[in-house]
């Protein structure tokens, strides 16, 4: 299995092991991760029977200015950033994220909010016999769930799990 880390976290995949199958030709990733495994998957010639898109990060119906602000915010105070963005991240659970941290970039963050997941990319993924299943919670604080649902639910198998959030649990 493969496995892509969310923005500003390592080893994460630990709560999430009930949504992964074992497999060599799994690939997951959580948020930014499941961006970055999806963009694996859609580059790569090897066979990849399932990706797991875990919350993954869904910003493309957002404005301009929710992401001028988002990096407005990181750049006036990364570290204070970075703490609400773990809370948020946890929320409603009270996991504590702080020894999963890994230092995000400016440069990640821009890649993650601008990222636009194309229906036709998708299609292609899922042309090649890849099974695409993707988990939303919906007490999400950083994506609007409801959003990405109506996106990947034409398009994939989906998942709304009630009472967790952006982290699953």
């Amino acid at each position: 299995m493969k496995y892509f880390n969310g923005f500003c976290l390592q080893n994460e995949e630990q709560f999430l092991q009930q949504y992964i199958p074992k497999g060599e030709t799994t690939v997951a990733g959580l948020s930014y991760g499941a961006q970055l495994a999806f963009e694996w998957a859609y580059h790569s010639s090897q066979r990849v029977d399932r990706l797991i898109l875990l919350s993954p990060a869904f910003f493309q119906t957002k404005t301009p200015s929710f992401i001028r602000t988002q990096l407005r915010y990181f750049d006036q105070n990364q570290e204070a950033y970075i703490r609400q963005f773990l809370l948020n991240v946890a929320f409603p659970s009270s996991v504590d994220l702080v020894p999963y941290l890994a230092k995000g970039t400016k440069d990640e963050l821009v890649s993650l909010l601008d990222y636009v997941w194309g229906k036709e990319k998708i299609k292609t993924v899922l042309s090649r016999g890849t099974t695409i299943e993707v988990f939303l919670g919906s007490e999400d604080k950083i994506i609007d769930s409801k959003m990405a649902f109506d996106f990947f639910g034409s398009l994939t198998t989906t998942y709304q799990i009630k009472n967790v959030g952006h982290l699953l649990v």
